[in-house]
């Protein structure tokens, strides 16, 4: 990531935070012409490394409705965002198709009432043997989901970073914004920093869990701790399995990802015991033989939560100023749409039936007005 010596020169486009939703807002609206300049605090914070990559909108059980919407939309970009990102760079997304398997070991859990898609099925014992052997006799099945899949984020990761510089993207490092300046009519005139003032025509917020810190939006911190797997021989998982309060994603290397608790703590920091052992007991039981395997890392990261889960998205609360927030635990999930739709609003002005139920203003009284 590149540095610069500070000054107040006028940018076209201020991105602020350069994580997951940053970076592809950047990318995109650099391919289409424009010329962003993103501040980042710390890439090392961005949920993008904590992340475990699952593309899941069917898995994760997400019910009719905007929010379904915009996730299938963006798992159905996934294929054609990924490939133009690796034409660029010549570097691999880790982007896997694999399927997602979503075990039940309660009879009522088969009636799902979320959207199914055609190619979605119920598959009994005996036909899940044949797509994914190993699970504990308390399965009694699992739903069985074809388009879905996972990217490697630790890849992806090196892929964004790359995108930008080949771009000519100013990507400026280890700085942190601390307020906006504003007219009396709201319109923001310049950001001030621990490094100076910045001033740009257009401001976009793309802050995830910090995003508080900078304007009254109901985004908090939610704590993951997760942790990875090596296997002793062959590896043992084919597909994503989705299950109670677990995941595990398998990476082509045979390593497997663990996740994730939901703890709403702030930003404290670390793993802990009993979060490490919440995990290890609910992979165990749906998949035994995983208390063969080897634990060689653990990590924790920061989900942008908001009180209805959905994430912020729009015109923020000044003219020239956008939002991108609040993604929670779907941010790598709708990196392609954000950046796709964030581009149209903020080059063409052109508005998205995906964008209204995600603005900022679900969450004021009918009695505020905007800044």
């Amino acid at each position: 990531m590149s540095r610069m010596i500070l000054g107040d020169e006028q940018r076209d486009i201020l991105i602020i935070g350069g994580g997951t939703m940053g970076l592809a807002i950047a990318i995109e609206l650099a391919l289409r012409g424009a010329r962003p300049t993103v501040l980042s605090r710390q890439f090392r914070e961005a949920a993008l490394h904590a992340a475990a990559g699952m593309l899941a909108p069917q898995a994760e059980g997400l019910p009719a409705g905007a929010m379904w919407n915009l996730c299938t939309a963006s798992r159905n970009l996934y294929p054609s965002w990924i490939e133009k990102l690796e034409q660029l760079t010549g570097l691999d997304a880790g982007y896997w198709p694999c399927g997602i398997l979503a075990p039940v070991t309660d009879e009522r859990q088969r009636d799902r009432t979320h959207p199914m898609e055609a190619d979605s099925r119920w598959l009994d014992t005996s036909e899940l043997a044949n797509y994914q052997p190993g699970f504990a006799e308390s399965v009694l099945g699992a739903w069985w989901f074809p388009q879905e899949g996972q990217v490697n984020t630790r890849n992806l990761a090196k892929v964004l970073v790359s995108a930008a510089r080949l771009l000519g993207i100013e990507v400026i490092e280890g700085i942190t914004v601390q307020r906006f300046q504003q007219t009396p009519q709201g319109e923001i005139t310049a950001l001030e920093s621990d490094r100076g003032r910045w001033s740009a025509g257009i401001y976009i917020l793309a802050t995830g869990a910090w995003s508080q810190s900078l304007l009254p939006l109901p985004v908090t911190p939610r704590k993951g701790q997760m942790l990875a797997l090596k296997p002793p021989g062959q590896p043992l998982l084919n597909h994503v399995i989705f299950g109670d309060q677990l995941y595990l994603v398998p990476r082509r290397s045979g390593k497997v990802v663990v996740g994730a608790t939901s703890e709403d703590v702030g930003f404290q920091e670390g793993t802990t015991v009993a979060g490490l052992q919440a995990l290890l007991n609910r992979a165990t039981a749906v998949m035994p033989e995983l208390a063969n395997y080897e634990v060689i890392d653990t990590w924790w990261g920061y989900r942008p939560a908001t009180p209805d889960d959905l994430p912020i998205l729009g015109q923020g609360p000044a003219a020239n100023l956008y939002l991108a927030t609040g993604h929670y635990r779907n941010g790598i999930l709708l990196a392609p749409i954000t950046a796709k739709l964030m581009a149209n609003l903020i080059l063409h002005q052109t508005g998205d039936r995906h964008l209204k139920a995600f603005s900022w203003q679900r969450f004021q009284a009918p009695s505020e007005t905007r800044a």
